[in-house]
């Protein structure tokens, strides 16, 4: 990726980071964590990956707050990150620390196997 949609994906990861911290709207009930972002070459979409913490119902409940929110977000975005046109977010959830945390569990169950044979 050209470093100047590097900066801009990073710049776009900051802006909705903080946006989460201070809050939105409606309260999320998962901790949400922004892992990163892709931006088209264009720079009309811009895919943002989240991860999600916390029981499946609330994780469920925080997606569905997240895609009501996605304007206001984009809105967000458009404020303070200086673009000629702002992008539209594609929210992606990345289910990658549940993956590693299943492998893990996977790997150390094995070795137990193994210990006891």
């Amino acid at each position: 990726m050209p470093f100047r949609l590097e900066r801009v994906a990073e710049e776009i990861r900051k802006v909705l980071s903080e946006r989460l911290v201070r809050g939105l709207k409606d309260e999320l009930p998962a901790f949400v964590t922004i892992s990163h972002v892709e931006v088209s070459k264009d720079m009309s979409l811009a895919k943002v990956y989240y991860s999600l913490f916390g029981s499946d119902e609330k994780c469920a409940a925080t997606e569905v707050v997240l895609a009501e929110q996605k304007p206001a977000l984009r809105y967000e975005v458009g404020k303070k990150v200086r673009l000629r046109h702002t992008p539209d977010l594609v929210l992606i959830r990345d289910n990658s620390p549940e993956r590693a945390a299943r492998i893990q569990q996977l790997l150390s169950d094995s070795k137990k196997v193994d210990e006891g044979s």
